[in-house]
C-alpha cells in the first residue's frame, strides 16, 4: 500500500457534488493514421494494455474507518478496461459545439471511487471523420507534471509505437482494514511534532500581505475584485477551446522581449477584457490569477502532488495590449522572485494536518451558505500554462490534431484556462461552472483576436526597426 500524502488526499476531502476535483483533458484525432485502422475494440484493447504498464491507472483507493490518518492506495486486482473505456457519439452535425456539450456533460460527472480514478470517453460521429477522446483523471492522482507524464506514456512520435511490457516493478500491492489502521495510528501520533516544526512557515503570510502592499511581492489573498464567474459553483460545466499559432507567439515574445509565459497570461487578460467588456462588467482594477507551480525538483515530500501557486496580476485595467505585456512581464519578475523564495514544501506540510471530517464538513457548509458571494474574492481565475514537445504526436496510433487540457474549478473561482503547446500550436482550454460563465465560446473566440492584436504591434514594431538597421 502508498498513503495520500496530505495535500493528495485534500482533493478527497474538499470534492462535492458540486466541486468535481477531476482533471479534464480533450483530446482531437485523425484516426486515419492509424496503421490497421480505426475500430473501438482495437483502440480500446490497446488502451487497456497500455493501462495495465501505468502505475497510476491501475490502483484505487482503499480505508478503514478506524483508520486515523490519510487514506492509502492499492492495487485493483480486479481492473477491468471496460469499467473505465466508454463509446460514445455526438449528434449531428458533430462540430465544436457539440462537442463541447458532451463534454461538458461528462466534466459533470463525478468518478466511481471504488475503482481506479480515471476514465476515458471515445467520442464518434465528428465533422471529417475525426475522433476524439475525453479523459478524466482524479487530482487525488495526478498532477500538472504527472498527469503530462501519463497521458505521454499513452503517447509515441510514431503511429506504430510498440506497446511498453509490464516490469510489475511498479506495484504497490494490498493492505488490510488493521494495516491501514494501524500504519495511521502512528502518523496521527507524529502530527504534534509536525506541527511544531512548519508552525514558523505561518508567519509569511502577514509578511507577504505587508510586502504585496509595498509593490515588492506578488498580489496577496483576497484582493481581487469580483466579477460573475466569481461565486458559488454549480455542478454544471461548461467547456470551449481555442488552437493558436506557436509561431505568432514566439514572434511576440521575442520582438518585446518577453517570455512565453508572459504572453500566454497576456492572452488571457486580453480576451477576459473583452469577454467583461462585452458584458458590461469589466472592474476598474486588476483581475487576478493563481498559476500553478511545480516544486518537483525542489519538493522532497512523498506524494504525487507538488506544487505551489503564484499569484499574477493580468492587469486588465491597461487598456493598450503592448502596455499590458510590459505589465505583466515586469510584475511576473516580482511574482516569481516571491514565490521562489517561499518554502517549496509549505503547502504540502500544512495539508497533512488536513482531515476527512472537518475538510468535508467546512467545505460541505461553505457551499450551502454560499460564503464564496460573500468574502472578498481569494482570485479570479486560474491560469496554467503547461510546456508540450514542440514534435507530433500520436495517441495509441492517432495523429493528435488537438489537444486541451482542462483543470477544476473552485467556489469563488468558477473558471479556469490551461494552455498547453503541442507541435506548431498553442491549445487553450476553458473550463467553467456553466452558470456563472455563460457563453463560454465567446471567451475563446476572442484569443486569436487577442494575439492578433500583440502580432500587429509587434510587426509594426519591426518596420519601424528596419529604416535604423539600413542607415548602419
Amino acid at each position: 500500500m502508498e498513503r495520500l500524502s496530505g495535500l493528495d488526499a485534500s482533493f478527497l476531502y474538499m470534492e462535492t457534488s458540486t466541486q468535481l476535483l477531476h482533471v479534464c483533458g480533450l483530446i482531437e484525432l485523425d484516426p486515419s493514421t492509424i496503421p490497421d485502422g480505426y475500430s473501438f475494440d482495437a483502440l480500446k484493447h490497446e488502451l487497456g494494455a497500455r493501462a495495465r504498464t501505468i502505475p497510476t491507472f491501475r490502483r484505487k483507493l482503499q480505508d478503514s474507518a478506524f483508520n486515523l490518518d490519510h487514506p492509502v492506495w492499492v492495487d485493483d486486482t480486479d481492473f477491468d478496461i471496460d469499467r473505465h473505456c466508454h463509446r460514445v457519439a455526438v449528434p449531428a452535425p458533430g462540430d465544436r459545439a457539440t462537442l463541447a456539450e458532451l463534454c461538458g456533460h461528462i466534466a459533470s460527472q463525478p468518478l466511481d471511487r471504488s475503482r481506479p480514478l480515471w476514465e476515458m470517453w471515445i467520442i464518434e460521429g465528428l465533422e471529417d471523420g475525426r475522433i476524439a477522446v475525453m479523459s478524466k483523471m482524479h487530482h487525488a492522482g495526478v498532477d500538472g507534471i504527472t498527469g503530462a507524464n501519463v497521458m505521454s506514456q499513452l503517447c509515441g512520435l510514431e503511429p506504430d509505437a510498440p506497446t511498453p511490457a509490464d516490469s510489475g516493478t511498479a506495484s504497490i500491492g494490498g493492505a488490510s482494514s488493521a494495516e491501514i489502521a494501524v500504519g495511521g495510528l502512528f502518523a496521527y501520533a507524529s502530527r504534534p511534532i509536525k506541527f511544531l516544526k512548519v508552525l514558523p512557515t505561518a508567519l509569511t503570510v502577514p509578511q507577504w500581505i505587508s510586502r504585496a502592499r509595498r509593490g515588492e511581492a506578488m498580489p496577496a489573498p483576497f484582493t481581487a475584485p469580483r466579477t460573475s464567474f466569481n461565486g458559488t459553483i454549480t455542478g454544471h460545466r461548461s467547456i470551449a477551446y481555442s488552437q493558436l499559432d506557436l509561431a505568432k507567439v514566439k514572434l511576440v515574445k521575442n520582438t518585446f522581449g518577453a517570455k512565453v509565459n508572459d504572453v500566454v497570461l497576456t492572452l488571457v487578460a486580453s480576451a477576459l477584457r473583452m469577454y467583461l467588456e462585452d458584458r458590461g462588467e469589466l472592474p476598474d482594477s486588476s483581475l487576478v490569477a493563481v498559476v500553478p507551480v511545480s516544486v518537483h525538483a525542489k519538493s522532497n515530500r512523498p506524494g504525487t502532488n507538488k506544487v505551489s501557486s503564484m499569484f499574477s496580476q493580468l492587469r486588465t485595467d491597461i487598456d493598450d495590449p503592448v502596455e499590458r505585456l510590459q505589465a505583466i512581464a515586469e510584475a511576473n519578475v516580482v511574482s516569481k522572485l516571491h514565490q521562489e523564495a517561499l518554502d517549496a514544501n509549505m503547502l504540502q506540510d500544512w495539508t497533512q494536518f488536513a482531515g476527512p471530517a472537518t475538510f468535508g464538513v467546512a467545505m460541505r457548509l461553505y457551499a450551502k451558505l454560499r460564503l464564496a458571494d460573500r468574502h472578498p474574492v481569494i482570485h479570479n481565475l486560474v491560469v496554467s500554462n503547461v510546456p508540450g514537445p514542440p514534435v507530433p504526436l500520436y495517441f495509441l496510433g492517432a495523429r493528435v490534431t488537438g489537444m486541451y487540457p482542462l483543470g477544476p474549478v473552485f467556489h469563488g473561482a468558477g473558471l479556469t484556462i490551461t494552455v498547453l503547446s503541442l507541435e506548431k500550436h498553442l491549445n487553450v482550454g476553458l473550463i467553467a461552472c456553466s452558470e456563472l460563465a455563460p457563453n463560454l465560446w465567446s471567451l475563446a473566440d476572442a484569443f486569436p483576436e487577442a494575439l492578433d492584436e500583440l502580432v500587429k504591434a509587434a510587426r509594426a514594431k519591426a518596420r519601424k526597426r528596419k529604416p535604423a538597421s539600413a542607415q548602419n
